[in-house]
């Protein structure tokens, strides 16, 4: 759990005041194409592309856009890259035809990034693309190409600015003037000019803000900003980097685990995720992903109910690099093919997926079982309750042969050469499908209740996850409480081991395991981190076969919060 979490949680019930974190009827119309998109192309683009990672003859380590801060480059010498900024192959309608033969929906392009460079026509600032040698209005042009060719357009903009002279805090190797005082609030007038100038003139399909980490929602003024973007756009679209919830959560070069929430409330989410290690260009930068684990990233994050915002880094000549091309057409080949497969669809009905199922997607009574690696022996998919009618393979018809009984789904693939990337099998039901999602005791007899799958009763704890947390946190309310149902195949004696991390100074809080009527406590140790995880063992428990609830209640919390929970285990008594 972050240090800052009471503020954290009194920010988030601030806004749910103002705006529920549930789909509104408005904010589903609003996201409609959104959510039937699945699949975008960022774009990183800017004066960064000139050095390529490279200052003075040195190689600067890090993300090409990053290279001004890594550098510690001061802006006097910085803002020289706009006299050298001519883009003379830049094409916009190649960009545009390029992600849609990708399969790519929508784009979502930096109109500034952090250094403070404005790729459109601005009133508000020289330091923009009309002071360069290129003259052409980017912005402008790649819009009019993306409704010319029926792809819509997001505007990425970055809320902290090294260059300007009033952002706060200032990085210590940027010098001020003799005499010079900042006053953010000139900034905040300049921020909200500029992303006013970029709904009213552009009129794009959503804005996604970056770079809000630096203030409060309340020091960015988030609430009122957000509220003057849809007055302009009713319709637009507006990801959390602005330290609110708004429209949807964006994980960074990660595919969580299990949908984001707050709360009970499932988040709309969005992976953004580069090709190679860096957002804007560098030249040296080569370590690419396949096309096999680009489109395996696409198939995870889709059957988890979230969009796919796949980064491309153009040179500074206008062109995007082969390597990202050939990438791109790829993708699209194997889309042209298989996206009736991901394109509207709803996310898998399944908790679970255990290879060689890369994941499931849902279209009206249709199920498709995304194989990442095809099956020799029988494949057996638990838990589904709706009657199959049909079986076959997505891409040629071909008939695949099954056997079902109350919950189990037995599939037997025909001997093909299988997709390269991820062979889907359709299955046609009777209805939509209905799963019993009840967690199962693995072959060893062992039961697995990890954070992501608990079902959370309360108002501040929620599941985390990424960079090195998979946990239930947040967890500040002591009536808060959390539970698991699972099935037992096997009964018997069970020794129960439960996994936590606990911040120095915040230990002491006191828990009720509950399963089967039996009871087990235990007391919150400080761990020295919320991410360093321990396992500690509790007792033992006896379970007879059937359906079980096993809920974990704190009766005392003396520090800031209960734990970090990540999971449960029972494990058979030998």
């Amino acid at each position: 759990m972050p240090a800052k979490v009471l503020w954290e949680v009194c920010q988030a019930m601030w806004w749910v005041v103002l705006v529920s974190t549930a789909i509104t009827p408005t904010q589903a119309d609003r996201l409609a194409w959104w959510r039937e998109a699945k699949f975008g192309m960022f774009i990183h683009w800017g004066l960064y592309a000139i050095p390529a990672g490279e200052w003075k003859g040195k190689r600067i380590p890090g993300i090409g856009e990053w290279i001004m801060h890594n550098a510690q480059i001061p802006v006097t010498e910085y803002e020289q890259l706009v006299h050298q900024f001519n883009p003379t192959e830049f094409n916009a309608d190649e960009w545009v035809l390029l992600a849609k033969e990708a399969g790519m929906r929508y784009i979502t392009i930096t109109t500034k990034h952090h250094d403070g460079f404005c790729l459109f026509d601005s009133a508000l600032t020289d330091y923009d693309i009309m002071s360069t040698p290129f003259k052409r209005d980017i912005i402008g042009e790649l819009v009019q190409a993306c409704r010319r060719h029926g792809v819509r357009i997001q505007f990425y903009y970055s809320l902290l600015d090294w260059h300007h002279p009033h952002y706060v805090p200032r990085p210590k190797w940027v010098q001020d003037l003799p005499g010079h005082q900042r006053d953010f609030n000139r900034y905040l007038d300049y921020m909200f000019g500029q992303i006013r100038e970029l709904c009213e003139k552009y009129r794009p399909d959503g804005i996604w803000f970056d770079g809000g980490w630096e203030h409060s929602a309340q020091e960015w003024r988030s609430e009122e900003l957000l509220r003057m973007i849809w007055s302009i756009l009713p319709d637009a679209v507006i990801n959390n980097r602005a330290q609110l919830p708004a429209d949807y959560d964006t994980p960074e070069q990660y595919v969580p685990a299990a949908a984001p929430r707050r709360g009970k409330e499932r988040r709309l989410w969005e992976t953004c995720m580069t090709m190679n290690d860096t957002w804007g260009y560098r030249k040296d930068d080569f370590n690419y992903k396949s096309v096999r684990q680009l489109v395996q990233t696409l198939v995870d994050i889709v059957s988890k109910g979230g969009n796919f915002l796949l980064n491309v880094g153009p040179m500074a000549n206008g062109k995007i690099p082969p390597e990202q091309v050939e990438r791109l057409r790829q993708i699209g080949a194997w889309l042209w093919q298989n996206g009736e497969a991901i394109y509207g669809t709803d996310p898998s009905p399944f908790l679970n997926h255990i290879p060689p199922v890369g994941g499931c997607t849902v279209k009206g009574d249709r199920l498709f079982v995304h194989l990442f690696d095809y099956p020799t022996a029988p494949l057996e998919l638990s838990g589904l309750k709706t009657r199959v009618r049909k079986a076959y393979l997505l891409r040629d018809k071909t008939p695949v042969e099954f056997r079902q009984d109350a919950l189990t789904l037995t599939l037997h693939c025909p001997p093909v050469v299988p997709d390269p990337y991820d062979t889907i099998v359709v299955l046609e039901l009777e209805g939509a499908p209905e799963v019993d999602n009840a967690l199962r005791q693995a072959r060893d007899g062992s039961i697995d209740l990890p954070a992501r799958f608990a079902e959370i009763h309360g108002t501040t704890a929620r599941y985390e996850y990424g960079h090195g947390k998979d946990n239930i946190g947040y967890w500040t309310d002591a009536n808060d409480w959390v539970s698991w149902e699972f099935l037992v195949e096997r009964g018997g004696t069970f020794r129960l081991e439960i996994t936590y991390a606990c911040d120095k100074g915040t230990g002491g809080s006191e828990f009720v395991v509950e399963v089967a009527g039996q009871k087990l406590t235990g007391v919150v140790e400080e761990t020295g981190s919320w991410t360093n995880f321990v396992t500690k063992p509790l007792g033992t428990v006896t379970l007879s076969p059937g359906r079980h609830t096993l809920s974990v209640r704190p009766t005392k919390k003396p520090g800031a919060a209960v734990m970090n929970l990540q999971r449960i285990k029972l494990l058979p008594q030998s």
